[in-house]
């Protein structure tokens, strides 16, 4: 159980390490059953020029970060939306990739929130704080 949360933080960095970069060097192709809605959906966030490369290269440095264990609470806030947003296109769009987007919660939400010496600045993020 002591090595539970490497595992879990590398795969969780190698993921977002590896389609991330797949974002910008497309080195596996996608499947030629795209969902028509999921091909609309990226169409879209292509279309804005800046919107996909931001994600993607937000992926690799957060996935970076992970693997080296720096910063490691930053890069899970950080990753957050962006697993909200794989979790809603696959519960919504394309179901096929569901198992992997639960994966991608799951592992989010163990680092965040059971793990030390990551829960406790993420915890401190819903802490009432008066000035």
């Amino acid at each position: 159980m002591k090595k539970l949360p490497l595992v879990a933080r590398i795969l969780m960095g190698l993921i977002f390490v590896v389609f991330g970069l797949n974002g910008f060097f497309e080195f596996i192709p996608p499947p030629p059953d795209l969902p028509e809605r999921l091909q609309i959906f990226m169409n879209g966030m292509l279309a804005g020029k800046y919107f996909f490369p931001l994600v993607k290269g937000t992926e690799v440095v957060c996935g970076i970060l992970l693997l080296s264990g720096a910063y490691v609470p930053l890069a899970l806030v950080v990753l957050a939306p962006v697993i909200v947003n794989i979790f809603m296109v696959h519960a919504f769009i394309a179901p096929s990739g569901l198992p992997m987007a639960l994966a991608l919660v799951g592992l989010e939400a163990y680092l965040a929130f059971f793990v030390s010496p990551y829960k406790e600045p993420i915890r401190n993020l819903f802490k009432k704080h008066i000035a």
